[in-house]
């Protein structure tokens, strides 16, 4: 399997891109890879691989440039040209740590959706107590959001759980205020009701606060309230450790017990970092297009490369296709506006 990689987006590219881009072909013997970027500096961190190919280029789309304008007047830019080699057959899927909102319109505009899919949603995994993590989808793709796109994105996510991450029966929950079947706005209240008829393991509402504690192994969301969470998380998680780390450092018997904790401090920052999962996935596309963190390091890349390997291994994509048709959750929909209507 092909994985064309944007090996100059992100905070630490490319010398974390290429180190993790490596790592992933030691360990994958059936992974090839392309890195697309400035050949000059990719090379310093690379040694000769049948495996590693690299296109060049030295036009790159920033943190700060317009996604959408970005894309389609950066012909050349290297997560441009990523995606184009998906497009053109060369490779199974991207990965870019780069600009998100870049990423998601050159999915769009150059990957394209898969027939049927209203609005592709982008899908971290998240730490949960227990280590098991959950998908949390949307976190930013789509602000705003009709019931019938949430019940994709709960398909969506049920798929992705059971193919990639092997849960059988994915449990489904939607994010509300209470978990009772009658709280929330309009939007949740006709999602719920949608939801209970598709042919997933839903669960009901779920709330914010049992998220950590492994409620659901897929959580559905609007992309407003999704990203709002995933901040959340992020920002929490990072204020513990900082909270933590200032009491063990605070004299010299907090130090002495620091040490002692250390292997155990540094197993609780592993589980509490959603990087270690892999990237955010814009589900709904044509191949995998998976995001990483933009602070990537080379094991958050290497952690997206497996999860993109697993994505084509398990062909997710073209399961996704196979339950929209077959499921075709707008169809009913209609019907019921139709029935209202009358």
């Amino acid at each position: 399997m092909k994985i064309a990689i944007d090996a100059m987006g992100g905070d630490n590219a490319p010398k974390e891109i290429v180190l993790g881009a490596v790592k992933a072909i030691e360990t994958f013997p059936d992974v090839q890879i392309t890195l697309v970027g400035d050949e000059t500096k990719i090379k310093e961190y690379i040694k000769e691989n049948s495996r590693i190919s690299i296109i060049h280029t030295d036009e790159v789309i920033s943190g700060t440039d317009e996604p959408v304008r970005a894309v389609r007047r950066k012909k050349n830019a290297s997560m441009v040209l990523s995606a184009q080699e998906v497009v053109e057959g060369r490779a199974d899927a991207c990965i870019s740590a780069g600009n998100t909102g870049a990423l998601m319109a050159a999915g769009l505009f150059i990957i394209g959706r898969i027939e049927g899919i209203e609005r592709p949603a982008l899908s971290p995994t998240l730490p949960t107590i227990g280590g098991e993590g959950f998908v949390l989808l949307d976190v930013g793709a789509n602000v705003d959001a009709k019931p019938e796109h949430l019940v994709q994105y709960a398909l969506m996510g049920s798929i992705y759980s059971q193919k990639v991450r092997g849960i059988e029966k994915p449990r489904v929950g939607l994010l509300n205020i209470g978990t009772e079947e009658k709280k929330g706005n309009e939007l949740t209240k006709h999602t719920y009701e949608l939801l209970q008829k598709l042919d997933i393991n839903f669960i009901g509402n779920v709330e914010a606060r049992d998220l950590l504690n492994g409620v659901a192994d897929v959580v559905v969301t609007d992309g407003f309230t999704g990203n709002m969470v995933l901040k959340t998380v992020e920002g929490t998680a990072m204020s513990i450790m900082k909270m933590l780390k200032m009491s063990l450092m605070s004299n010299l018997k907090t130090k002495l017990a620091a040490a002692v904790l250390k292997p155990n401090l540094y197993q609780l920052k592993s589980k509490m970092d959603y990087s270690e999962y892999g990237g955010a996935g814009l589900f709904g596309l044509k191949a995998p297009v998976i995001k990483a963190h933009g602070s990537s390091d080379a094991n958050a890349l290497f952690n997206a490369i497996r999860q993109t390997r697993d994505m084509i291994k398990h062909q997710v994509a073209e399961t996704i296709k196979e339950a929209v048709e077959k499921s075709n959750p707008n169809e009913s929909i209609g019907n019921q506006k139709e029935e209202k209507h009358e």
